[in-house]
């Protein structure tokens, strides 16, 4: 009868041993194909500048905890772009990974009067293009009027 008993214990041991084996080699499966898919890489985070316009991008899609310098009211969001000669920033509210090199935008004012939907796409690993796709078009304020931005901006990661 112990025979029987100690039998079973060991049958019941390994069951669960094996169980515990599938599901840790499932969550390293999945761990490696998020990683694969971009959803824990460094594409679409950092700092991005056009030096033709003297404009930069600051984001981090993944983690979306971006806070805009002397706008902390604003909280964390994906990231924002800024001018390096006005104070002045247009929000990424949100923004959407849709491929290992590409990522929908929404974009705001600061003083949330205007909005755009826009994609920002890696050409490589050090040049991006972002493109204004529907709604307002990106300004920026120099010699005290304010300038639009092209429909397609380049930036390069630095």
């Amino acid at each position: 009868m112990q025979t029987i008993t100690f039998a079973a214990i060991i049958v019941l041991s390994m069951k669960k041993i094996l169980f515990i084996f599938i599901v840790a080699l499932f969550s390293i499966s999945t761990t490696a194909q998020e990683k694969t898919m971009g959803k824990d890489s460094t594409t679409f985070k950092g700092y991005f500048y056009n030096e033709k316009y003297n404009v930069y991008l600051v984001i981090d899609f993944y983690h979306n905890n971006v806070v805009v310098p002397n706008q902390e009211i604003y909280g964390e969001m994906a990231g924002y772009f800024g001018d390096r000669q006005d104070g002045r920033k247009w929000l990424f509210t949100n923004a959407k990974i849709i491929s290992k090199d590409k990522a929908e935008i929404q974009i705001t004012n600061d003083y949330g009067s205007e909005d755009l939907t826009a994609t920002l796409t890696a050409i490589d690993d050090k040049n991006f293009k972002l493109r204004q796709e529907e709604g307002s078009t990106l300004k920026i304020a120099r010699n005290r009027k304010w300038v639009k931005m092209p429909k397609e901006l380049d930036f390069v990661k630095r």
